[in-house]
């Protein structure tokens, strides 16, 4: 059963899946994440957050990545 309630990628717990509606962030970080595969319709996982909570290990595609908390606040998400 999918949740189609939209919330932002900072707000997974680890464990958590869900499927990327639209990405907001800004300037050169908005190409890098396009190229790394963050788009529209992937599917998303948090595995952590550093100790402090910033940045965030995701994993998408295969491969782990991560990101700032505040990037992750521009990304759009519907968790599976």
């Amino acid at each position: 059963m999918q949740n189609n309630q939209e919330t932002t990628l900072d707000t997974l717990k680890p464990g958590e899946k869900a499927r990327i509606t639209k990405v907001r962030v800004k300037g050169t970080a908005r190409r890098k994440l396009f190229d790394m595969g963050m788009v529209a319709g992937a599917d998303i996982e948090l595995i952590r957050n550093a100790p402090l909570g910033d940045p965030m290990e995701y994993r998408i595609k295969g491969y782990h990545l991560s990101i700032r908390k505040e990037e992750a606040r521009d990304i759009f998400v519907n968790k599976l």
